[in-house]
């Protein structure tokens, strides 16, 4: 796919995830690249540094391996009894390794003991809910991922299924059924990108635009998900949540 946009001489590309990135990097050092909701730009190698990016790479990372201690902290105030929690991981995410890392550490600040489970394909999430199950996880984080946004109705499904709370990165897994998310949303991000395009096809070159961190994060939580699951969701964490799903 990056070869064919390459072949049709567009004039940028916009690109969602540190997956696209780094293909469309491997494809050209000239076409300017914007990114929306890529997490650890600078450890990945896709810009020298957020301030000034240095090539054909700009855009906004949406920081979900720094908000997702977060996520862990808000999903143990939710199920305090859980102590062994599981992360669904993919290893051919650029940023699997950093996902894994935070979740360590927040796992060990609230001594908790952290699982990891690997899908790297949708054929594998039977296999990765098995393993859940199998290693006696008490609930489950599901890290952010374009597979997992992608597929989250097929996601969902399965997670119902063994009955264990599971926090998710992005709001649309909530809205598919899921127990609660926080993280950046997405389509403000979305737009936010478009201005990005906007200064390129005017002229500026991504190496003189900074990239953007997002800096307003979302708390949303399913009623309908806790009541089910048996968990009560304090007034005061509702009263923090952004949008309520009843």
């Amino acid at each position: 796919m990056a070869k064919e946009l390459i072949r049709q001489r567009v004039d940028a590309i916009v690109v969602g995830n540190a997956t696209t990135t780094r293909a469309m990097q491997r494809a050209t050092s000239t076409i300017p690249i914007v990114m929306a909701s890529v997490n650890n730009p600078v450890a990945s190698g896709f810009v020298a540094s957020l301030a000034k990016p240095g090539g054909n790479i700009t855009g906004i990372t949406t920081q979900s391996e720094v908000v997702l201690g977060k996520l862990i902290a808000i999903l143990h105030e939710i199920a305090p009894r859980a102590r062994r929690i599981a992360f669904l991981l993919n290893e051919s995410n650029p940023n699997e390794p950093v996902f894994w890392a935070a979740a360590q550490s927040a796992c060990a600040t609230l001594d908790l003991t952290a699982l990891r489970i690997v899908a790297n394909a949708k054929a594998e999430f039977g296999a990765a809910v098995g393993e859940i199950v199998r290693q006696d996880a008490h609930a489950v984080v599901v890290v952010a991922d374009p597979l997992y946004l992608n597929e989250r109705a097929s996601l969902q499904t399965l997670m119902q299924g063994i009955r264990l709370p599971v926090a998710y990165a992005w709001r649309e897994h909530v809205v598919a059924g899921g127990l609660l998310s926080y993280a950046a949303d997405l389509a403000v991000t979305a737009r936010h990108v478009a201005t990005y395009v906007d200064k390129i096809l005017k002229g500026l070159k991504p190496a003189d635009l900074p990239v953007e961190q997002s800096n307003k994060f979302e708390l949303v939580i399913n009623l309908s998900a806790a009541k089910a699951l048996g968990l009560t969701i304090s007034q005061p964490l509702l009263l923090r949540a952004d949008e309520v799903i009843q």
